[in-house]
């Protein structure tokens, strides 16, 4: 095979079959992490309705999908287009970061450069693979793992020590730096949206026209307690995400560990229940419900997983990257929720996931931001 031949076929070929496999992977990352399950035990991929082990001949990326129709070999339940598109995703990004990052090459490149090439290649692979996995993960399940945020923090910032041609540098210090800078400048900037954000709308507030049903209940020991207030129902930790939240609520009555009782006010705070200026702790607590015609609700702007994940991006590249990505993800978020809302009828206040706008963000940085950049700040008069 010649080296034209091997260059331009055979390399970029692997490189898409590199990217099915970790698409595979990742599939197994975006099931697993989420539950608490280890992505190493057990050690095959399984049907998650039948929990039957499916074996390596049958494992084979975007084939096997195709062959089985999407369906399981054994139940013949559905399995979700979803891990054909991660697979074929992560497939296509990968050739593209290889056609964008490897550097041209003939028979007489000097070694170093074409090792620094496959570097800063692998760099930008693992990077896209945090992103799709962190994307999958904010639709299903509106979190971003810390194994994903602060690990490819870490992973970032040794990259960029290691090679500081991520930043356009040559000593390793400066890459460091640059790095540093970017992961700071990302976290400060969400950092100060998400709290702006509550101030602004941290509050959702409820008002009835008749005394309404509400209730605090927990019907599954190992799952976090429920608020029920109306139709409205509401995880726990997504309502006291800080030690300062306060769920307040004019209530008519009140029912606490099976005791009915006329009140007005009911303040629920850290490990404390206040009712009429009656406290006690909330361990103590073992059923709680009534009505109410007023509650106050809080609730977060965003989610501090999408601080450490803009933290994460920026380690990888740079600040420059990070204004871009906020500013990309902004437009993208607002665009498309609205559209979410006047064509799919979603309700205003359902929450929608920021993680997959950042991550399209910046693989829009990726591939095309730096020129996108350099023609702004000219437009600008920049130089």
């Amino acid at each position: 095979m010649s080296f034209e031949l091997f260059y331009s076929v055979a390399l970029p070929v692997a490189a898409f079959l590199m990217g099915s496999c970790v698409g595979s992977f990742l599939n197994v990352v975006i099931y697993r992490v989420p539950l608490g399950l280890s992505v190493n035990e057990p050690k095959r991929s399984f049907c998650p309705n039948c929990k039957t082990q499916i074996p390596a001949w049958l494992n084979i990326p975007l084939f096997t999908w195709l062959m089985l129709r999407g369906r399981c070999k054994w139940c013949g339940t559905g399995i979700s287009a979803r891990y054909f598109v991660v697979e074929l995703l992560t497939a296509l990004l990968f050739l593209a970061a290889w056609k964008a990052f490897f550097p041209d090459a003939d028979p007489g490149t000097d070694p170093a450069v074409l090792i620094r090439g496959i570097g800063v290649v692998v760099v930008m692979w693992i990077l896209l693979a945090l992103l799709i996995a962190a994307t999958f993960i904010d639709f299903d399940h509106f979190i971003i793992p810390d194994s994903i945020t602060l690990g490819g923090l870490v992973v970032g910032l040794i990259a960029s020590v290691a090679l500081p041609e991520l930043h356009g540098e040559t000593s390793h210090w400066r890459g460091l730096w640059w790095g540093v800078a970017g992961a700071a400048a990302g976290y400060g900037m969400l950092w100060a949206v998400v709290n702006l954000g509550k101030l602004a709308f941290g509050r959702l507030k409820f008002e009835f026209d008749e005394p309404t049903a509400w209730s605090i209940s927990q019907p599954d020991q190992e799952e976090n307690p429920v608020i029920l207030i109306g139709d409205e129902k509401k995880d726990w930790d997504d309502v006291f995400y800080r030690d300062s939240d306060r769920l307040v609520m004019d209530i008519t009555e009140v029912t606490l560990n099976g005791e009915r009782r006329d009140a007005r006010e009911l303040v629920i705070q850290g490990d404390t229940v206040t009712i009429d200026g009656d406290s006690r702790k909330l361990e103590d607590v073992k059923s709680i419900a009534g009505l109410c015609t007023k509650a106050i609700v809080p609730r977060e702007a965003m989610g501090f997983g999408d601080v450490k994940f803009i933290a994460m991006i920026g380690a990888f590249l740079g600040w420059q990257a990070v204004l871009f990505t906020v500013f990309a993800a902004s437009i993208l978020g607002a665009v498309i929720g609205l559209l979410q809302k006047l064509v799919a009828r979603e309700e205003w206040s359902r929450p929608l996931p920021f993680g997959p706008y950042l991550a399209l963000g910046a693989m829009v940085w990726i591939f095309l931001g730096e020129g996108f950049f350099a023609w702004y700040l000219g437009l600008l008069g920049f130089e």
